[in-house]
């Protein structure tokens, strides 16, 4: 594989690795497996496109989608598209306070990433997963630098032009509940 094709698949294993923010740091250090059924470099325009149920894998995370489209700026930060119907990814996160890592997988109808300014955006039926918690909306952004998360409204949503979100419980999640609050004596 030619130098650049193989920074710039690195280049997306790592922004993809990044987009989980918590992402297991194990996973750096793996080696990156694609499969597709076709797959074009244009090293002249830093641009490869891999078509046809894509399997992206390296450690804990893996992407799947019909096509994931890799391009490198001339700084060599990495981009990356992915579409799908839907695009699915998941990873574990790092053990953290004693507990395991648990799982992240998402969906979204395209799913891009900015190597640059560290952002992973998700459009269309967008839904992100987080051990039993759950977030969903038509747009996620999540920007990896202030840990900013915007999510704007679903559009096929039981009300529309709203985004849904489920928190469980401590113990649902495996977590231990904090004590309820006691009202002071009088």
């Amino acid at each position: 594989m030619m130098p650049y094709r193989r920074v710039l698949l690195c280049g997306f294993a790592a922004a993809l690795a990044a987009g989980a923010a918590v992402a297991e740091k194990a996973d750096k250090e793996k080696a990156t497996h694609i499969e597709a059924g076709r797959m074009s470099a244009d090293d002249a325009r830093r641009l490869s496109i891999f078509e046809g149920d894509v399997v992206f894998s390296k450690g804990t995370m893996s992407v799947r989608a019909q096509r994931i489209v890799i391009r490198q700026d001339a700084d060599g930060f990495q981009y990356a598209t992915a579409t799908g119907s839907p695009v699915h990814f998941r990873q574990k996160t790092d053990p953290k306070n004693g507990q395991p890592g648990v799982w992240i997988e998402g969906e979204a109808l395209r799913v891009e990433i900015d190597g640059r300014n560290e952002k992973v955006e998700m459009h269309e039926q967008a839904r992100v997963t987080r051990d039993q918690d759950i977030l969903s909306g038509d747009y996620i952004l999540y920007d990896q630098r202030t840990e900013f998360l915007n999510v704007s409204g679903a559009k096929n949503a039981a009300e529309p032009g709203r985004v849904q979100i489920v928190i469980q419980p401590p113990a649902a999640s495996g977590k231990t509940p904090e004590p309820e609050p006691q009202p002071e004596p009088k």
